[in-house]
């Protein structure tokens, strides 16, 4: 066993100190205790900072590393730069039966509604699929929905839109879960092989970015196998917990396989791997119209969004696999979907017998001012995503337009929920946005664009302070994770360490992005 010392400035979550030791994945000494011991290996900070590794509260990994295999859409800026790497991934790739790939920008055009002719342009005898990077939409081309069996004729899904032109026809644009996969039902699984390489792809981006646990917060049974077999190769980078999809027409069915899958990790995916969880969609999203309100929205005057469970139906599906002693995770966007999950967290507390559950309820983007103090009360995690509370296009082009000035100006209250004493952490949805932590906090610190819009911030009442969002993005992590030895440093604490090139606490608020990941240690071993 090597004796690893680090010198320097030290946030521990419960203070800073000078020096810590670590041995065999453990935190063995701080402070003056530490100095004295022998050490193999000594870190020298300089002028950066060592805390707790970050955690990601929610997250989708191998979605993340499966977009490296796919035509390189994300951060493209027009329709016509799109259209043009699918057709050179297409050409590069012939034989490719399918053309899949992610993560476009809904807002190039107006309401996020794509036309299948523009990706026929470049691929007409392939289908393509191409997802959104809210993953809530799909855009595909005519020889997609062909293969679907997309026409004028077919009936809206009961979860779900096929947006259709004035003649009846599809778009080419398909939102939530049953239109989606009208398409992406047909789409070939991908073999274990190609499944692992992602999980690679993802653990190297995480280690570079300080990450070392990570809620994967949506795993369908197919996906098991790719995450076993990349921790039985050494291939898997970080610790994970995954969180299995409740579908809400057959969750019973779910209970049994779920349990199955549950006990296979626990005895095959080693000592990074779990799977105790269970993932919940009460709505949609704002910007898709899908989120699920308490009032209409302004664009939609006959539209309350579209709710994935009924209230009672998801009450009592929360409560049973509450009662399998899953951990319950639940996507609420929408101030009727935050509601409804709030409801069935209750609902399981009060029927099942008591123990530590700490429920999460994801997003938190709208939340009833009625609503707020039953978080605390709950003992509820908010699991933010900071980077979105920015007046960024998402909010300016399609959010706002569609709640309106009151309801938009009440989203992502973090501040008031952490003032309240609930429970915060924060997470990436990666790869709906950018799974680096440092851009998060910067956001929740300022609530401003990178570009510094608004200058006093939006909504600058729930900015948190620095020390607040490290927190959110390490010990609030640790906590949702049933992590209590990676909430703080201190002897005995599992050695996660991030290791920074700069004090968040003492840097320009505005320049803490450009802060560098000099270091990674998950138990001790250095990853990045």
């Amino acid at each position: 066993m090597t004796t690893t010392l680090f010198r320097g400035v030290i946030r521990t979550g419960a203070g800073d100190t000078h020096t810590l030791a670590v041995r065999d994945g453990r935190v063995l000494a701080l402070g003056t205790a530490a100095l004295g011991l022998d050490a193999d290996e000594v870190v020298e900070l300089g002028g950066g900072l060592l805390l707790p590794a970050f955690g990601d509260g929610h997250a989708h990994p191998l979605f993340g590393g499966l977009e490296h295999f796919g035509p390189q859409v994300k951060g493209l800026t027009t329709v016509a730069e799109i259209v043009a790497e699918v057709g050179r991934w297409a050409a590069e790739h012939p034989d490719e039966e399918w053309i899949v790939g992610a993560s476009y920008d809904p807002t190039l055009v107006p309401d996020g509604e794509f036309d299948a002719r523009w990706l026929d342009g470049a691929v007409a005898d392939r289908p393509v699929v191409l997802r959104a990077y809210d993953y809530h939409t799909v855009w595909c081309n005519t020889e997609a929905l062909r293969r679907a069996g997309v026409t004028a004729e077919t009936p809206q899904p009961r979860l779900g839109w096929i947006v259709r032109r004035p003649d009846g026809s599809a778009l080419g644009t398909l939102r939530e879960w049953h239109a989606c996969d009208l398409v992406l039902d047909r789409v070939p699984g991908r073999p274990v092989d190609e499944l692992v390489d992602a999980l690679r792809v993802a653990g190297s981006a995480y280690a570079s970015a300080g990450l070392t646990w990570v809620q994967d917060a949506w795993v369908e049974p197919e996906m098991v196998p790719a995450y076993v077999e990349a921790a039985r190769r050494g291939a898997l980078l970080f610790r994970a917990d995954l969180a299995f999809r409740a579908d809400p027409d057959r969750w019973r069915d779910q209970r049994a396989e779920f349990v199955t899958a549950r006990a296979r990790v626990a005895a095959e995916g080693g000592p990074l791997l779990s799977a105790r969880t269970v993932k919940f969609f009460a709505d949609g999203v704002i910007e898709g119209g899908t989120a699920a309100m308490l009032a209409p929205y302004c664009d939609a005057p006959h539209s309350c969004g579209m709710p994935v469970w009924p209230p009672a139906a998801l009450a009592e599906a929360v409560a049973a696999f509450d009662a399998d002693g899953f951990r319950v995770h639940i996507h609420a966007i929408g101030d009727a979907g935050v509601r409804t999950a709030l409801d069935a967290i209750e609902a399981a507390v009060s029927t099942n017998p008591a123990r530590d559950r700490r429920p999460v309820i994801a997003h938190v983007q709208l939340v009833d001012p009625a609503d707020l103090d039953r978080f605390a009360r709950l003992g509820v995690i908010a699991n933010f995503e900071p980077l979105w509370a920015q007046l960024d296009p998402l909010q300016t082009e399609l959010s706002i337009p569609r709640v309106g000035a009151e309801r938009a100006d009440r989203q992502y209250p973090m501040r008031t929920l952490v003032d309240s004493g609930a429970p915060v952490s924060f997470g990436s949805d990666w790869p709906v946005s950018s799974h680096q932590p440092l851009e998060g906090i910067q956001v929740a610190v300022t609530r401003r664009t990178f570009e510094g819009v608004p200058v006093d911030g939006w909504m600058p009442h729930e900015r948190l302070t620095v020390d607040q969002a490290l927190d959110a993005y390490t010990g609030g992590v640790a906590y949702q994770a049933f992590a209590d030895d990676r909430r703080v440093l201190e002897v005995g604490s599992a050695a996660d360490l991030v290791w920074l090139s700069a004090d968040p606490r003492v840097v320009d608020a505005m320049e803490l992005r450009r802060i560098v990941v000099e270091g990674t240690w998950l138990a001790g071993t250095r990853t990045h």
